[in-house]
């Protein structure tokens, strides 16, 4: 299939999606209440379900087939994740919540609701490897740390006058010095409620029965599979319908954001790899992964937590249409 028509097959369908949730919000069809509540449906339900059902139908022999790859793509992404979080938490002096957001949003590649589509279509049945491997690392470190450092950022105090996600000086005096006391609760408290999560504990069960070679019967694959799937359209949808209540910010912050997704990271595995005396197919099968565009899940994340909504949908969007750009350009360097 032509590279043109590879990139537009599986990305136009993401930027209809979510031009016709903007449009039902338009039309006042849909408020942002109610993308609140589609959201919710995709966090609590059909992006579980997708992950467990697309992890579970994972041959073990195949999680272990390339150690090349499975370290390649963990330290790409949890690598950035952790740097981008040190650069925007301490050298930028962010929120702990904004921290989390955009490591979030520069790090995991939207392979579980993309990559069958894109890379499907340019390794064929080999494709199965590098989803399943971004699939597991995205949904078994990445989010799940999100979700617990955005957890305890709702627990800080958010001075009168600065909004949820904008920087955060240190507190002093004598409230200060009460927080040693209490932060190993809130911590063990947030930790709990995040394993909780079903984005957290399904792909967790999914992991540990591939590892004890258990197979759940087609049938039932088959059946949580239906919901799963409306996982990627409900949730670019419900972005749509965000989209028409926030204007698109571009500010230095989606800037880099959407740099260190579509450009930098990819760049970054395509560099060492090729260093290291790395070929075909690690080397396009491990670049082209990375490059996928970002998850829509980081606009669910910001909603439910209630920071930086604009910021989260105006990278996503910039991300996933300028990733028509960015992937062709590396699937030219990696033919």
């Amino acid at each position: 299939m032509d590279v043109k028509l590879t990139i537009l097959s599986a990305l136009l369908p993401v930027i209809v999606t979510l031009l016709l949730g903007f449009l039902a919000a338009w039309h006042h069809d849909f408020e942002s209440k109610d993308a609140s509540i589609l959201n919710r449906m995709v966090l609590m339900y059909a992006t579980p379900l997708a992950i467990f059902v697309g992890t579970v139908g994972t041959a073990r022999s195949e999680l272990f087939q390339d150690v090349a790859l499975f370290v390649t793509i963990f330290a790409a992404i949890v690598g950035l994740y952790v740097l981008t979080f040190l650069l925007f938490r301490y050298v930028f002096r962010f929120s702990l919540s904004l921290s989390a957001l955009v490591a979030l949003t520069a790090s995991a590649p939207a392979v579980p609701f993309m990559g069958p589509a894109i890379l499907g279509d340019l390794f064929g049945k080999t494709s199965a490897l590098p989803i399943a491997i971004a699939s597991l690392v995205i949904n078994l470190t990445v989010v799940p740390v999100s979700i617990l450092l955005l957890a305890l950022g709702e627990t800080q105090t958010v001075p009168p006058g600065r909004q949820p996600g904008e920087k955060q000086e240190h507190s002093t005096g004598p409230a200060a010095s009460t927080l040693p006391t209490t932060r190993h609760s809130v911590l063990a408290e947030k930790l709990l409620e995040t394993v909780k999560e079903p984005i957290v504990w399904a792909p967790m069960l999914a992991f540990v029965l591939v590892l004890l070679g258990v197979q759940i019967p087609a049938l039932v694959g088959h059946s949580l599979s239906l919901l799963g799937q409306a996982s990627g359209g409900v949730a670019m949808f419900a972005s749509g319908i965000m989209l028409a209540g926030y204007k698109i910010e571009i500010d230095w912050k989606v800037i880099v954001s959407v740099l260190l997704k579509n450009i930098v990271q990819a760049a970054l595995v395509l560099g060492v790899l090729l260093l290291l005396g790395y070929h075909t197919p690690i080397v396009p099968k491990a670049v082209l992964t990375v490059a996928i565009p970002a998850m829509p899940i980081v606009i669910v994340l910001a909603v439910q937590y209630r920071v930086a909504q604009a910021y989260a949908t105006s990278v996503v969007f910039l991300s996933v249409i300028g990733s028509i750009f960015t992937m062709g350009a590396f699937i030219a360097l990696t033919d």
